[in-house]
């Protein structure tokens, strides 16, 4: 089974470095262990323990990532068959990505994460993939050439922020949008710098464009600049553009920062001699 309970090739469902299959895969996941309060008592014996573990997740994965350098995260279902044209537009994208020089992340599963991974791969490029203990069997795809498995879904979102010059995000269900959404609430509020978020199929994104710019901008609830976070394109070539775009000008605004913060320490050097 898919990350989304749809049928998909199984390799085993990861428990941090454990692999299980079969009758030892366990019904509820860490999260859900980590979330439920049956027992009021349970933390004092229980999450103690959980802390050193999502201490040990972020360890891991620091150390996993740290070299990969210029990085995207691309999402999208992983409900889409190889034989569906999102599915090629998933390689695509994947592959101008890695021509351009970037490292491809993606959650690791089927669908059309395992199509970005594989034109990463194909392309010569890096291939990430960052996966999620769940209640399906499922492994990392054939295509990844670095994964990292997570018990828990707000360390492996991390690693999908800390790591990427940008967001693609392809047709997809509520994980792709909890995706989207975290990237842009991050970007919106400035915890992150103002990497690029393309969403590519204008038909299938046509609606959330049109809500956020109709009753949730006229209610106030965003601002009009809030817009402008988000491009909206068709192709993969677009999408890419857009991309290397961006980074060329995040680039180009390190290099100014970094000459004028040279230029006033030269200038406070100066002034105390």
């Amino acid at each position: 089974m898919s990350d989304d309970g749809q049928p998909a090739p199984g390799h085993g469902y990861r428990k941090g470095p454990v692999l299980l299959r079969g009758q030892q895969i366990p019904t509820t996941t860490s999260d859900q262990r980590l979330l439920s309060r049956t027992d009021p008592a349970s933390w004092l014996h229980d999450d103690p323990w959980r802390v050193m573990r999502i201490q040990s997740e972020f360890v891991e994965g620091f150390g996993a990532l740290a070299e990969v350098g210029p990085a995207v995260s691309v999402f999208g279902s992983a409900r889409v068959p190889v034989d569906h044209p999102d599915y090629a537009l998933g390689v695509e994208v994947g592959s101008r990505l890695a021509e351009a020089g970037y490292a491809v992340i993606t959650g690791g599963g089927p669908g059309i994460m395992e199509a970005a991974n594989c034109g990463a791969k194909k392309a010569g490029g890096l291939s990430v993939g960052l996966g999620i203990e769940l209640p399906f069997e499922q492994g990392m795809n054939d295509f990844v050439d670095l994964g990292v498995n997570f018990r828990y879904f707000f360390a492996r979102k991390t690693m999908f922020v800390k790591y990427s010059e940008g967001f693609v995000v392809l047709p997809g269900g509520f994980g792709t949008l909890d995706e989207l959404f975290e990237a842009l609430t991050l970007v919106q509020t400035h915890k992150v710098i103002s990497f690029p978020i393309v969403l590519v199929g204008t038909d299938y994104w046509r609606g959330l464009i049109e809500w956020a710019s109709g009753p949730v901008l006229e209610r106030g609830m965003i601002s009009p600049v809030d817009l402008d976070l988000i491009k909206l394109v068709d192709t993969a070539e677009e999408a890419v553009a857009i991309v290397l775009e961006r980074g060329a000008e995040l680039r180009a605004e390190e290099e100014r920062a970094a000459a004028a913060t040279a230029q006033a320490q030269q200038a406070a050097e100066s002034t105390t001699r």
